[in-house]
């Protein structure tokens, strides 16, 4: 087994969430063979044709990349492993919001569909400065850093505006099925994400917030004397474990081609997100066989 293969155990959770071969043409190759040369290309941000011959040809782990990305493959394989750690209870519903800025390498650029340049990679999740372009990801993980949702989007987007469509994207079904869980306990963020509004939806949503007031907020607050209203209820001590975000987004950013983005199209760097969070998932929940 090379350095970035799936083990047997990894590779015995994933094999049944698997799509078939297909009846169609000759003979598949191995799932498993073409998933460790997607895992090498993603894990070392090589490009597709400098994939090792020892997982086959490089255009079939690209082309079953791309089929699995437009067809929502990995995010429903991703799905069914958090749904396999809901069914063990291995879930810590205590979650945190936090986005990361990813520099875009030029080959990133290019994707066009319609439109001028700059709507293409606004659609494309690319975003414009003077450091170039970039990417943000958006996060709501469990208390153990492991993503429950993510969002891309264009590197100069606002994390306060991401957070309620990322509550939305929330949703973990049971072990008998029916309907999703979509509310965490509580959910911790820093400063960026203080706002009437993403206060009022958590409300709403009955979740407690753990987010720090900001200083104009409570100098404005304080201007207004009684009519002001009172601050915000805020745990210190339990924010103190909002590091496990961080700690997610580190074990991530070890995949280069996570780190530094590569892919042209969203969808595609989207995957690759589903990817690594599916592998993240199976590493950090407890192996249980006998």
């Amino acid at each position: 087994m090379a350095r970035f293969d799936l083990t047997d155990r990894e590779w015995a959770i994933l094999e049944p969430l698997l799509p078939g071969y297909g009846k169609r043409g000759g003979r598949w190759r191995d799932h498993r063979q073409v998933i460790n040369g997607i895992c090498w290309v993603k894990r070392t941000g090589a490009p597709w044709a400098d994939m090792p011959a020892r997982y086959g040809p490089y255009q079939t782990a690209y082309d079953r990349f791309r089929k699995w990305a437009q067809d929502g493959t990995w995010a429903r394989i991703r799905a069914q492993v958090i749904a396999l750690a809901q069914a063990e209870d291995d879930i810590d519903w205590d979650a945190q919001a936090d986005s990361t800025i990813v520099r875009a390498h030029q080959h990133a650029a290019g994707a066009r569909k319609g439109g001028s340049s700059k709507d293409s990679q606004a659609r494309q999740g690319l975003g414009r400065s003077r450091g170039g372009l970039t990417t943000k990801v958006h996060v709501i993980c469990d208390g153990r850093g492991r993503s429950l949702a993510t969002r891309v989007t264009p590197g100069q987007a606002s994390d306060t505006r991401q957070l309620v469509g990322l509550l939305d994207r929330v949703a973990v079904l049971g072990p008998s099925g029916g309907r999703p869980r979509k509310r965490p306990d509580s959910l911790t963020a820093d400063k960026a994400y203080s706002s009437k509004a993403n206060r009022a939806a958590l409300r709403a949503r009955k979740v407690k917030a753990l987010i720090p007031e900001r200083s104009d907020q409570k100098a404005n607050r304080a201007r207004k004397g009684s009519s002001g209203g009172r601050p915000p209820s805020f745990d210190p001590a339990a924010y103190r474990k909002r590091n496990q975000v961080e700690r997610g987004f580190n074990r991530r950013k070890h995949w280069r081609g996570l780190a530094t983005r590569y892919d042209k199209r969203i969808d595609s760097y989207q995957a690759t997100l589903d990817l690594a969070e599916t592998l993240d998932w199976l590493r950090a929940t407890p192996d249980r066989s006998p």
